[in-house]
C-alpha cells in the first residue's frame, strides 16, 4: 500500500553548491536537516522530504519531473524573501483556479532554486 511520497531527490557536485543548497532551503526557507551522511543531506519539508547527493553533477534539465511543489500559507512573502536573496522569480505569485470538481483555488509562484531545479511554492485558497 502506498502512503505517500518519501522524498525527492536531487544531485549537486560540488561543496559550493551544497552550501548553496543549505543556504537556500535551510536558512532562507526555515526547513531543516533531518540526517547527514558523507553523500549527502536530507532536509525535512515538514510532509516529505528533500534528498541531495553530494556524489555527482545533476543533469540541468527539465524531464518528466518538472518541479517541487512547496506548500505554504503565505506565497507572497515567501517570494520575496527568495528574490531579496536573488533567485529568480520566474513565475509570479498569482491565483489560479483549477478547473476540476470542485473547483480548486490556489497561489502560486516558481523560482530556480541552487541547483537550477524548479520550486514552486503553493497555497491552497
Amino acid at each position: 500500500m502506498i502512503k505517500g511520497i518519501h522524498h525527492v531527490s536531487m544531485k549537486c557536485g560540488t561543496p559550493e553548491e551544497l552550501i548553496k543548497v543549505k543556504e537556500f532551503y535551510i536558512t532562507l526557507l526555515g526547513l531543516k536537516i533531518c540526517r547527514e551522511w558523507s553523500g549527502g543531506i536530507m532536509i525535512d519539508t515538514g510532509n516529505g522530504f528533500i534528498e541531495v547527493f553530494t556524489n555527482a553533477e545533476g543533469v540541468r534539465q527539465v524531464g518528466a519531473i518538472r518541479h517541487i511543489a512547496l506548500l505554504t500559507d503565505d506565497v507572497d512573502e515567501i517570494v520575496e524573501k527568495v528574490r531579496s536573496a536573488g533567485y529568480e522569480i520566474f513565475v509570479e505569485p498569482n491565483d489560479k483556479i483549477i478547473d476540476s470538481e470542485p473547483e480548486y483555488l490556489i497561489r502560486m509562484a516558481f523560482c530556480f532554486g541552487p541547483l537550477g531545479e524548479q520550486v514552486e511554492f503553493f497555497c491552497e485558497r
